[in-house]
């Protein structure tokens, strides 16, 4: 697309079919590709030009080839963030991503030793000869005025201004960077603070407009395309999904309006940084555990037997309470469940005479066991405790209680029964 991969096979004389495999598989398994490949646009400038496409964009110069470069860095995030859970495909992109860099390292020092080489069999004559010839005639340097705010660009190798759009820059200053009567403005000067200078009024009909901002319209319809997203999958979807649908619907539409602000219109910082910020959420909705459900239930499980324990217990969002307290447990007896909530919080309560093995985890919270007091909340990340609690003291001691609790956000709280 850019000439990114023929760009490292020259440098590292190898060949660029090899890079553009790695890139291409690096983009499927994690997005490590599409990350590379969008900053290496950005930064590495085309052949024969000192200038890359991020101090453009920088600059507020608009261009499409800009514009894609951050759209596909962009995306190649969204999807790597997506895979931190998977393991083994981010080891398998590393090991590949390796890889590559050792075989590009070890052909540019090959290179370099076979030019070595060449250097060293250079006879004494030659390099006489050379320390004998005259010096080259060259042209006499060229005079410019120095500008403040952008370096002049040149694609085709002419002395000619190639007029580029801006998103900023100095106050009634056209898109080749001149004043409507010619002069280029210099600091300090009235030119360069937006004032005419005594004298030299110009018309308004030479006031030369730069093309006419989208970003507003561009935010207003990923704000619509986003609410329409996560309201019309809000009741059939879990809360990660929908969150998920709304953010990749905003996030399409910011893309699409920079690309179009490279070709017909302009725009500001604000849009790219809205879109990092939608990317990035997209990422948080997308680590969001699937049992997280978008309506809030109070439930509770009450069985009146051990027989009537069932062996799971569920619930998406809200406040589950797994009620125990009426079993009668025999002593050598065991009684499992397992009880889960997605976001809330799961509240158990034990019979007083029993002996309970608990396993509790929760991703992001706080955990509430019998010794400890009410107002001591610890929130914390990724709590993966197990505990074994005896029986209250004064009672004659019964059966197990063999509990395994998952809360993904909120709190687990273990109670004994009051008789």
């Amino acid at each position: 697309m850019a000439g990114v991969c023929g760009g490292l096979g020259r440098h590292f004389d190898l060949d660029p079919v090899i890079f553009r495999i790695a890139i291409g598989v690096l983009s499927v398994t994690g997005g490590i590709g599409l990350i590379f490949y969008g900053f290496a646009w950005l930064l590495v400038p085309l052949a024969g030009e000192e200038e890359n496409e991020g101090r453009r964009l920088l600059s507020g110069r608009v261009e499409g080839a800009a514009l894609a470069a951050v759209l596909m860095a962009l995306v190649g995030c969204g999807v790597f963030l997506s895979m931190l859970r998977n393991g083994g495909t981010l080891a398998f992109a590393m090991m590949l991503s390796i890889a590559v860099c050792g075989a590009a390292v070890w052909s540019q020092r090959r290179m370099q030793a076979a030019a070595g080489d060449a250097e060293s069999r250079m006879d004494a004559a030659t390099a006489a000869a050379v320390a004998e010839a005259p010096p080259e005639a060259k042209a006499p340097p060229l005079v410019e005025f120095p500008s403040w705010w952008k370096d002049p660009i040149v694609k085709d190798g002419s002395t000619g201004k190639v007029a580029v759009g801006y998103l900023w820059g100095p106050h009634g200053a056209g898109p080749d960077g001149r004043m409507p009567n010619g002069e280029i403005p210099v600091p300090g000067s009235q030119w360069g603070t937006g004032e005419p200078a005594a004298g030299r009024r110009p018309e308004a009909s030479a006031v030369q407009r730069g093309p006419r901002s989208i970003g507003g319209l561009v935010f207003l319809l990923a704000l619509l395309a986003g609410g329409l997203g996560t309201g019309l999958s809000w009741e059939t979807h879990p809360l990660g999904t929908s969150l998920q649908i709304g953010l990749v619907a905003a996030l399409a539409v910011f893309g699409l309006g920079l690309v179009v602000a490279g070709f017909l219109g302009r725009t500001g910082f604000g849009t790219i940084f809205l879109t990092v910020v939608t990317a990035g959420l997209l990422a948080v909705a997308a680590a969001l555990p699937k049992e997280i459900s978008t309506e809030w239930v109070r439930t509770t499980w009450r069985p009146a037997s051990v027989a009537a324990v069932e062996p799971r217990y569920e619930l998406g969002t809200g406040v589950g309470t797994l009620d125990l307290s009426r079993l009668a447990v025999p002593a050598g007896t065991t009684v499992g469940t397992e009880a889960e909530v997605g976001a809330g919080k799961l509240e158990v309560i034990v019979p007083k005479n029993v002996t309970v093995k608990l396993r509790a985890q929760v991703g992001l919270g706080d955990l509430q066991l019998p010794q400890q007091r009410p107002e001591d909340i610890d929130i914390a990340p990724d709590r993966d405790e197990s505990r074994t609690l005896p029986p209250a003291a004064g009672t004659t001691p019964g059966g197990t209680v063999d509990l395994s609790l998952e809360v993904g956000l909120g709190q687990v709280e273990v109670t004994r029964a009051d008789s």
